[in-house]
């Protein structure tokens, strides 16, 4: 029998409990990184953690965020042995920002992760998005069943559910999407950049210093902002969703919305249920505003870690 030989890179890596990398060298699967992704023209920053080799998950933020929302599902992800990917989104990317607002519609902000994917060799991933990252992950799931192994929504509902109770006038939800009239319109990039951002700033009420900090570095240009604001110009009109319905979703979802969220209604994430054929859990965080993963990064790395796991 020939004897097992272990190098003293596995040997580390077996007491430290960090992952080994292709020359052998032991790595902490935990250490989030940055990298580029470039998909055809348009080249990505992102953060990465865990190993190369692991079963991906792509991290879509929301607006007006960056992949600095996802810090603490990135190592959490990476520790369980998942590679974990968090692009800057079309737009807020500096290497990935069209002028055209025509650039930004739903289809091809599906494309880019699809295309993300492909570059990254996997021909399966799981999803999980926030807010405008939500919405792209429900429509991803929607567009390429056979390519996601499971959906995590966090805020945002199920977008013909979020249509559905736009299109009531009289709804909570229509009211609530009031702020749809403005960012739509050109005058928007100036009031949140305008004064050192001021107005940037006072979005973020109760996130941590840092996480403002790094959303307005990001954002607090005029390129960065009318980037951001393009997809609510090339995707909202008359305050409801321009894309045609996507139809229910066929791959096991959770779905994770927060009681103090002043911008989606309880009726409007209730109504989710309706459009998921596949397992399907709803978790409600009580007294957690619309900035879930940068207020219960940790409650939410579990929920996920567990469902991806699943």
């Amino acid at each position: 029998m020939t004897p097992l030989r272990f190098s003293p890179a596995l040997l580390l890596a077996a007491c430290t409990g960090k992952g080994v990398d292709d020359t052998g060298a032991a790595f902490d699967p935990t250490a989030v990184s940055l990298t580029q992704v470039t998909v055809g023209d348009l080249t990505f920053d992102a953060r990465v953690a865990g190993p190369e080799d692991g079963e991906l998950v792509l991290l879509l933020h929301g607006f007006p965020e960056t992949s600095y929302e996802w810090r603490d599902l990135l190592p959490a992800l990476g520790g369980a042995g998942y590679r974990a990917v968090a692009p800057d989104q079309r737009g807020y990317s500096p290497g990935a920002r069209p002028t055209d607002v025509s650039a930004y519609t739903i289809d091809q902000l599906d494309a880019d992760v699809i295309g993300i994917a492909d570059a990254l060799g996997a021909d399966t991933f799981h999803v999980v998005g926030h807010d405008w990252g939500s919405a792209v992950a429900w429509t991803v799931a929607a567009a390429y069943p056979e390519r996601v192994q499971t959906l995590t929504a966090v805020s945002v509902p199920h977008v013909d559910a979020f249509s559905a109770m736009l299109a009531d006038h009289d709804s909570c939800q229509y009211a609530a999407s009031s702020y749809f009239d403005f960012f739509v319109t050109d005058a928007a990039t100036d009031y949140f950049v305008n004064n050192d951002a001021a107005q940037l700033r006072a979005i973020y009420e109760g996130i941590p210093e840092d996480a403002v900090d790094a959303y307005v570095t990001a954002l607090g240009s005029e390129e960065a902002m009318d980037g951001a604001l393009n997809w609510y110009r090339a995707n909202v009109e008359d305050r409801n969703f321009t894309s045609p319905p996507i139809g229910p979703t066929t791959v096991p979802t959770l779905f994770v919305w927060s009681d103090a969220d002043d911008a989606i209604c309880q009726d409007t994430a209730e109504l989710t249920a309706s459009y998921v054929t596949a397992d399907y859990r709803y978790e409600v965080y009580p007294d957690i505003p619309h900035w879930v993963a940068d207020t219960a990064g940790e409650a939410l790395a579990a929920d996920v870690l567990e469902w991806v796991g699943g």
